[in-house]
């Protein structure tokens, strides 16, 4: 199984050949074990173009070729072909990338394959760079695909159609090599790494918390046009075309609802599930704050002052509002649901940081020795813990099973003395 992505790259045509020769990602770890190889070989196993100049071309340092130009001088000739129809400005390249599942494919094969894309689908006009890395837990190609032709001067123009042609030209490599294909893709359903970490490790993101909000609107909505004024209400910018754009406010660009989170996001996925309700959800009340006031005896001439980590977070608090500075606000602005979109992941993260100092004030943390002691003392306690959980639950297994056995037992002699 492999993804596939192709997105423009603006700026310095260098960056993202750098990115993809990068020799830490891309190094071959067979080429060490080559009997061929000699000392002044492995002495150029930190250039990434050294393995061009080798005369065996069957055992390379690096997994990295090119496609109608040299890879050590890929972004020379790129550069020269703009030059020569003098089209140096705009989109300098398209970086692209096609991912296989983990495990499934050895760096050679996927290397392999990753030529035969690129020839393919962009051999008979453009240049390019074919980079597989093996810096993560899955073996992934880069393809740096130069944007003017070296064979008519013309520009590519990344359309949908070409993207859906490099996903089927993608399939159709692993179905030869006998590797597993998504057969029924569904569009909106890409996750960007960091975001995908993030959900992974509970943290908010922007998507996510659109999202909730879009669900929150529609599950608010018996018509198409209360859900428009649900997300007006929550703060957001709607547009309307062959896709719904929002843009909650602070932001310069929106999202499109379809492309980013699928087809329940469009137009008729949004109707339909609209329809599909019996009755809206109504918003919760909120709920009702109880305030306590607290009389101090004394003054604060002598009182302890805070050091350290304690110091440090309730001067953050208080730069971030999290500490009231003159008065109390009014109770209605606390409510979460009332919170601009572009002020609530900021609030999750004082409520993060609250709970961070909570932590450090009761246990009287104040150095980063104390912080360290802290948590070497929690990890013991919690391998204190899950041990005695774990002899728990072999104790009550085997109580369960005893107790099952005697069970049998007499039910076996009920039955013999029934006899």
């Amino acid at each position: 199984m492999a993804s596939t992505s192709i997105w423009a790259v603006k700026g310095w045509l260098g960056r993202v050949v750098i990115y993809a020769e990068n020799p830490a990602k891309t190094e071959n770890p067979s080429y060490y074990e080559q009997p061929g190889a000699t000392e002044n070989d492995l002495q150029g196993l930190t250039d990434v173009l050294a393995y061009a100049k080798q005369d065996s071309k069957t055992e390379q340092q690096f997994f990295v070729s090119g496609i109608n130009c040299p890879p050590e001088m890929a972004r020379e000739q790129m550069m020269a072909t703009k030059t020569k129809f003098e089209k140096e400005g705009g989109i300098v390249a398209f970086h692209g990338y096609q991912s296989f599942a983990p495990g499934e494919v050895v760096p050679e094969t996927a290397h392999e394959i990753g030529v035969q894309l690129a020839q393919r689908l962009w051999s008979e006009r453009y240049q390019v760079l074919v980079a597989t890395h093996l810096d993560r837990g899955h073996v992934h190609n880069h393809f740096v695909l130069n944007t003017v032709s070296c064979a008519d001067g013309r520009r590519y123009h990344r359309t949908k159609q070409d993207y859906c042609a490099l996903r089927q030209a993608s399939d159709d490599l692993c179905r030869e090599y006998g590797l597993s294909v998504i057969e029924s893709p569904q569009s909106g359903q890409a996750q960007h790494y960091a975001e995908w970490q993030a959900a992974q490790q509970g943290k908010p993101t922007y998507r996510n918390m659109v999202k909730a909000d879009l669900d929150r609107a529609i599950a608010q909505a018996m018509t198409e046009r209360q859900f428009f004024e649900n997300l007006k209400r929550m703060g957001y910018t709607v547009k309307t075309g062959k896709d719904i754009t929002v843009c909650p406010a602070g932001r310069e660009r929106g999202l499109k609802l379809q492309r980013n989170f699928g087809d329940d996001y469009s137009i008729a996925g949004i109707r339909r599930r609209i329809l599909e309700q019996a009755r809206p959800c109504r918003p919760e009340p909120e709920p009702t704050r109880h305030v306590r006031v607290f009389l101090l005896h004394g003054t604060f001439q002598r009182t302890r002052r805070f050091k350290g980590f304690r110091a440090l977070y309730f001067r953050y608090l208080y730069l971030l509002g999290k500490l009231p500075k003159h008065r109390q606000l009014p109770q209605e602005n606390y409510s979460p649901k009332k919170i601009h979109p572009a002020h609530r992941g900021e609030l999750i993260k004082i409520d993060q940081i609250s709970r961070e100092l909570r932590l450090l004030c009761e246990h009287n943390i104040d150095t980063p020795e104390q912080l360290a002691a802290f948590k070497k003392t929690a990890s013991k306690k919690e391998a204190v813990l899950c041990d005695r959980i774990l002899f728990r639950a072999q104790n009550m297994r085997s109580n369960m099973a005893t107790q099952k056995l005697e069970g049998a037992e007499k039910q076996h002699e009920f039955r013999r003395r029934s006899r």
